[in-house]
């Protein structure tokens, strides 16, 4: 996870992505920047995994051959880095973080 700890009135707290800190989720392979759950799904769908139902708050892919699973907010807005990073977690070499 990134981000930088903000001090402020007592309080001391983790701000995911400062301003001007924007990451994006970029596949590999065709160097293609992630914006839609549709070009990720297609992507996903590819490697092996499939759309999961279980909650219908969250977009969910699971693999067949394996006891891992992808939760996604379903709204895209919601999107951040600590899913960008476990995406990346579960395809390694086909996903990486980048700054924007």
């Amino acid at each position: 996870m990134s981000g930088v700890w903000v001090f402020k009135n007592g309080v001391i707290r983790l701000v995911e992505n400062p301003p001007g800190e924007k990451k994006v989720l970029v596949h590999l392979p065709t160097g293609e920047a992630i914006t839609s759950y549709t070009s990720l799904e297609r992507i996903l769908s590819g490697l092996g995994w499939e759309r999961y139902y279980e909650d219908p708050n969250m977009f969910q892919f699971h693999k067949k051959s394996s006891p891992d699973l992808i939760s996604l907010p379903k709204d895209i807005s919601k999107f951040k880095s600590v899913h960008m990073y476990d995406i990346v977690v579960k395809n390694p070499n086909i996903f990486h973080v980048r700054d924007m």
